[in-house]
């Protein structure tokens, strides 16, 4: 039996050829990774729904134009209702929140969304609705299979760079051009 190593806090980079269109240029923040399977939040897909229409929707008002036209994310096409924030820092205490870095956590209660819209929640933070989640052993049978390219997160590239261009960002981390990359599947 090999070695367990967790893929927490790095990208899963969809490579050209990924054959399912919700994950197709993606670029995935893994939130959990066990021997049990893994979780994670997409980070480029924006819904055609901002942050506004989620807070008036869960009854929260704001006066703040750029919280309301904040872009809410596809993070998956697991509970698509549920959502997630994955923010810097640690220092804040939210009701439900897990600290996935020593600087990044994710917060899935309402009150971190009360907070943002009352100018007190975190400046940097990405808002997603729904998860990708794999079973176990699944999510290294598609890295094994170059359904995936698997690297270090970096949090500029969460929370500086725009969602259009995070595939490429994410992909240059690793030193690979995701234009050059051929969408045949197959080993040298």
């Amino acid at each position: 039996m090999g070695v367990y190593t967790s893929l927490r806090d790095h990208f899963l980079i969809a490579m050209p050829s990924m054959a399912d269109p919700q994950f197709s240029h993606s670029v995935i923040y893994i939130c959990e990774h066990s021997p049990e399977g893994a979780m994670g939040i997409v980070i480029n897909v924006p819904l055609n729904i901002h942050l506004g229409d989620v807070l008036q929707n869960m009854n929260i008002k704001t006066d703040d134009d750029q919280v309301s036209q904040t872009p809410v994310l596809a993070g998956g096409p697991i509970q698509q209702e549920r959502g997630f924030v994955i923010h810097r820092g640690n220092s804040e205490k939210w009701e439900s929140s897990l600290a996935l870095t020593k600087n990044i956590s994710i917060t899935t209660s309402k009150d971190i969304l009360m907070a943002i819209a009352n100018h007190k929640g975190p400046k940097d933070m990405i808002i997603a609705l729904g998860y990708a989640g794999w079973d176990s052993g699944q999510l290294e049978r598609e890295i094994a299979q170059n359904t995936w390219l698997c690297g270090p997160a970096d949090p500029q590239v969460l929370f500086d760079i725009p969602a259009e261009n995070r595939w490429r960002a994410a992909g240059a981390l690793l030193g690979v051009d995701m234009d050059c990359l051929s969408t045949e599947v197959g080993h040298a």
